[in-house]
């Protein structure tokens, strides 16, 4: 019978008829019902901006109420006794309401799997922050290195002391590890005033047992470098040393003392400078010379040769040492130019 009403003139199909007689249906999804009946339970919050949505767009007309069927089961004569209705058009798409926004429950949230969407991850919601946003000091660079080295006492104290003190100081001295081998201090020795001051690298055997600097072979060699300058030791020269002790090596054998080494024994010479106020300072040799200008100690000798170098405003000329020359005979005139080059210096000097 439905095919045979479906082909009735005038009727199109059923969904016509019943939408000519005002009784079309109003279609809603079967999930759609089930999700806004979900979120009511568990997101008030979502059901009520979903509502205000609803209210801004326009309300779809509310559906006609339903016509009593005919008692009688012949649908043919139930619709033959009925005006017949002019024909219609297909009635046109309603819109469909706009579908709430999902929210999932929390316990929905913590069992679906994370998606790399690009934004934080879900467990930054369980993150207590109040308690990470504690204040964390962050040390800048090595504290070890950036801290300032602790001022030595007796740096201040060595500073102040005249000669006879500094001497009884030097005799007693175990500011480094040289103390342990030696027999005497080698403190210095010449004129407390004089304008000349000659400084080499350290004691040797032959200082070391006696306690005087540049004796042997090599103080001979000095002791002639002196007369040819018109100067004698002992008067207007003063001869010292960086250390004040022998440095020797496992075999017993002399070596150049350490940086340690002449960074303990350095203040006891710079308390010398300043108690004699030389004109002039002859460097005798490579130790001497990068002890006093503070220079690499790969720096040989020839490049600070020719040169007048300054040390606490002071003139500075830097030659062989004696015990060099005696080894190689050939410098020795290179040596004597430096010696010029130190007495045109002097001349040159104001006078005191």
């Amino acid at each position: 019978m439905s095919e045979e009403l479906n082909n009735r003139e005038g009727h199109g199909s059923s969904l016509a008829l019943l939408d000519a007689l005002g009784i079309g249906p109003v279609w809603v999804r079967r999930e759609l019902a089930a999700a806004e009946t979900m979120e009511v339970e568990t997101a008030p919050a979502a059901v009520a901006e979903a509502v205000e949505v609803r209210q801004e767009t326009p309300a779809a007309p509310a559906p006609r109420p339903a016509i009593q069927a005919p008692a009688t089961n012949d649908w043919e004569d139930a619709f033959a006794a009925s005006p017949a209705p002019a024909p219609v058009s297909p009635p046109a798409a309603r819109p469909m309401p706009p579908a709430a926004p999902h929210v999932p429950h929390v316990s929905e949230r913590r069992s679906a799997p994370p998606e790399d969407d690009g934004g934080p991850p879900a467990w930054l919601d369980e993150m207590d922050f109040a308690a990470s946003m504690e204040p964390v000091l962050i040390p800048h660079g090595d504290e070890e290195e950036d801290a300032p080295a602790p001022a030595d006492p007796m740096i201040a104290r060595i500073a102040a002391m005249e000669w006879p003190q500094l001497k009884e100081i030097v005799a007693d001295c175990r500011r480094c590890g040289l103390c342990n081998g030696r027999k005497n201090t080698v403190f210095g020795v010449g004129d407390e005033k004089a304008k000349w001051l000659f400084i080499g690298e350290g004691p040797g055997r032959n200082e070391d047992m006696q306690g005087e600097p540049f004796v042997g072979p090599a103080g001979k060699l000095l002791d002639n470098m002196l007369v040819a300058m018109g100067l004698k030791r002992g008067d207007n020269a003063y001869i010292a040393n960086i250390v004040k002790c022998r440095p020797t090596d496992g075999t017993g054998r002399d070596r150049p003392p350490s940086p340690q080494e002449v960074a303990a024994c350095l203040p006891y010479l710079q308390r010398q400078i300043a108690l004699i106020q030389p004109t002039v300072l002859v460097a005798l040799g490579k130790t001497a010379a990068i002890s006093l200008l503070g220079l690499d100690p790969a720096t040989p000798v020839s490049k600070l040769r020719g040169t007048v170098h300054r040390y606490q405003d002071l003139p500075l000329v830097v030659t062989y040492h004696p015990a060099y020359l005696l080894r190689t005979l050939g410098d020795k005139s290179k040596a004597w130019a430096d010696l010029c080059l130190a007495m045109t210096t002097y001349q040159r000097q104001p006078a005191q």
